[in-house]
């Protein structure tokens, strides 16, 4: 009989298999960049990174799976670089150790005929300590075929099978991830993460929809079954008359979906060092203390045992990344991120692979889910906000429009869908006197994008109640 021990020791064994095999990939990878670092000439510096993905899709249309694919992939980008020059370039991995070799040989010989006609570049900055690091999944691979039958079977109309139920359209993506780094300095990194994520929306008459997102290390059904059940009622209440709603200023939930809009438009220069020391960033009064968010509101870049360990721990150049920095600290501003040419440029420890957030994390508040409603009382409760964009960045002013999944709400109960609306309304306003409360659970959105690859990135935000957002059409 199978109880919970056992499933452990299978879960334990699989890990364990899993483990050799990546274990041999990284010692391949090594010896790969070994045979190439003894092609290097004394006086120049290789890096070589590793970026591979083992990735299942499945696109799914009227709760149906549409197109079904699997993607097996491996890349292998050179640095090669001599005294203040240097140069790169990437190609695709076989899997072949020595077809492998002989395609990088050739590319390094590419690069140092390339760097012959390059000048000095003037923040060229790479670590010469010698780390070493390997982190492991700590979960197995998330069945896929098993989570997207559980998916349509939550959408199906109980009795009528698959296909009958919502008209639901998205797209799943699970797998494992893989980067590793090796150079002619001595560094050694290995990192797996292995996720899901699950983007989707259902349509109901007319344009109508809601949209959904799901995302995570290990795959549980209960959330979007729960999550299913809400868009049912949403839709039924997308099928009433629309409000419209005159221009103006409007008490609002915005749910962490709608809050990761605005959080997104923060980091477009946000928390750059070079933006900060150039004045471009959007966050310039806060900076120049002329302006501050509310007190509650504290936001950091989350890379150690709180964050989702998605990331790996060091950057292209070598660096390793702190478990956390603290970008916006109890309504004032943190440290900015530095990365690898900033710091250079700026003489500041490199804290970042870039200057955008890449695992944002914002601090919780106190209003539990269930008493949402009741505090919002009369408003606007926004599930998620579209083509946001600056319209005064110097105030930190932003505009974007409402459109599906927002509801008027009247002494705690939504009666009515919103017309689509445009809100125009400074940060400053939203995050500063106006807050009112923010959420108690903050939700992990993790990125859907695949563009170039499975991305990684995620962040974690509750909802926020503000007492007025201001609309302008």
């Amino acid at each position: 009989m199978k109880g919970p021990r056992s499933l452990s020791r299978q879960i334990s064994e699989r890990l364990g298999q899993d483990r050799q095999t990546e274990e041999d990939a990284r010692d391949s990878f090594y010896a790969l960049a070994e045979r190439l670092q003894a092609e290097a000439r004394p006086d120049e510096t290789l890096f070589s990174e590793l970026t591979a993905e083992r990735s299942d899709f499945a696109r799914l249309n009227q709760n149906r799976i549409r197109q079904a694919g699997q993607i097996r992939h491996a890349s292998l980008q050179l640095r090669l670089i001599d005294g203040n020059r240097q140069a790169e370039a990437a190609c695709d991995l076989s899997g072949d150790l020595a077809h492998d070799f002989e395609l990088a040989r050739g590319l390094l010989r590419q690069l140092r005929l390339r760097l012959r006609h390059l000048p000095d570049d003037p923040y060229l900055h790479v670590s010469d300590e010698p780390t070493r690091s390997d982190r492991w999944p700590e979960v197995p691979e998330v069945d896929a075929a098993a989570a997207v039958a559980d998916i349509i079977a939550a959408g199906a109309v109980a009795g009528a099978g698959a296909g009958a139920g919502l008209d639901l359209v998205g797209i799943w993506a699970s797998g494992e991830v893989t980067a590793g780094l090796a150079s002619s300095l001595g560094h050694r990194h290995w990192h797996v993460s292995r996720n899901f994520h699950f983007d989707w929306s259902c349509h109901g008459d007319g344009d109508q929809s809601v949209k959904g997102s799901l995302g995570g290390l290990r795959w549980d059904a209960a959330p979007v079954r729960a999550r299913l059940d809400a868009m049912r009622a949403e839709l039924d209440i997308l099928a009433r008359p629309p409000k419209v709603l005159a221009p103006g200023r409007y008490r609002a939930w915005l749910a962490p979906m709608a809050v990761s809009e605005l959080t997104d438009m923060l980091a477009w220069d946000g928390f750059d060092l070079k933006s900060q020391r150039t004045r471009q960033t959007p966050l310039l009064r806060l900076l120049d203390g002329e302006e501050q968010f509310d007190p509650r509101v504290s936001l950091r870049e989350v890379h150690g045992p709180a964050g989702t360990g998605l990331l790996p721990a060091f950057t292209s150049e070598g660096f390793m990344r702190p478990d956390s920095v603290t970008l916006i600290d109890r309504g004032a501003a943190g440290s900015p991120l530095v990365d690898a040419r900033a710091g250079k440029e700026y003489g500041l420890a490199v804290n970042a692979a870039s200057g955008y957030p890449e695992s944002l994390a914002m601090e919780p508040g106190d209003l539990a889910p269930e008493q949402v409603l009741e505090a919002l009382g009369t408003g606007l409760f926004i599930g998620n906000l579209w083509y946001c964009n600056w319209s005064d960045p110097n105030y930190c002013r932003v505009t974007g429009m409402t459109r599906f999944g927002t509801y008027w709400v009247e002494d705690g109960v939504i009666v009515a869908p919103v017309a689509p609306m445009r809100f125009d309304d400074s940060l400053y306003r939203l995050l500063g006197e106006r807050l009112v409360a923010i959420g108690a659970e903050a939700q992990l959105l993790l990125s859907a994008q695949t563009y170039g690859g499975r991305s990684l990135e995620s962040a974690r935000l509750p909802g926020l109640l503000v007492a007025g957002m201001d609309f302008a059409l």
